[in-house]
């Protein structure tokens, strides 16, 4: 082979393995972005670099990888389904006392199914990994929490920190907590007769 030719292949061969190393990043970043959404896009805006944001991404599946996650039998779900119906109807009486009771509920559901609960971020850290498309809900329903212990919390922001919660919470019992059940239509004829016993 003349030196011409060992040149051109190693050329080549340089090329070829920069495009497949090119191929592997692009690989991996499409993966982390499917995995974690917006959660993704929110970090790589956060930090300084896109591969600083997708070093830590890897790292939380690494830390997600070692907890012990749990499914919830049909028992709890049952149980956390009733606890988030009667939450619901406690909001009309007492909004700010039911977001606090959704912040507990959550915490306590996220705790079953074996996540840790201490520090908020790590916390939301370890559920990105499987939870991302429900993760800004979270930490909105979280700052409104936070407001409202504050007095800052208008009732229409505690509502919302309800449907927050109720985003998360229902990620993480596998269903909506109270159902697909059609509202109640009134019948004006039999309206009155109700109101008259």
């Amino acid at each position: 082979m003349s030196p011409t030719q060992t040149v051109v292949t190693v050329i080549v061969v340089l090329i070829l393995a920069a495009l497949a190393g090119v191929a592997v990043v692009a690989n991996r970043r499409r993966a982390l972005r499917q995995r974690f959404g917006p959660e993704y896009d929110r970090l790589v805006a956060e930090r300084d670099s896109r591969a600083e944001a997708e070093r830590e991404l890897r790292e939380r599946e690494r830390r997600h990888a070692e907890l012990r996650l749990t499914p919830l039998s049909a028992e709890s779900r049952a149980r956390y389904a009733t606890a988030w119906e009667e939450l619901q109807v406690r909001f009309v009486d007492s909004p700010a006392e039911a977001v606090r009771d959704a912040d507990e509920l959550v915490t306590r559901l996220i705790a079953e199914r074996g996540y840790p609960t201490g520090d908020f971020s790590e916390q939301t850290a370890h559920l990105s990994v499987e939870h991302a498309r429900t993760l800004s809900h979270y930490r909105d329903a979280h700052e409104i929490r936070l407001r409202t212990e504050r007095g800052e919390a208008s009732t229409e922001e505690l509502r919302q920190a309800l449907v927050h919660y109720r985003a998360l919470f229902a990620d993480l019992l596998g269903a909506d907590p109270v159902g697909h059940r059609p509202p109640r239509q009134r019948d004006p004829d039999h309206e009155s007769d109700v109101t008259s016993r």
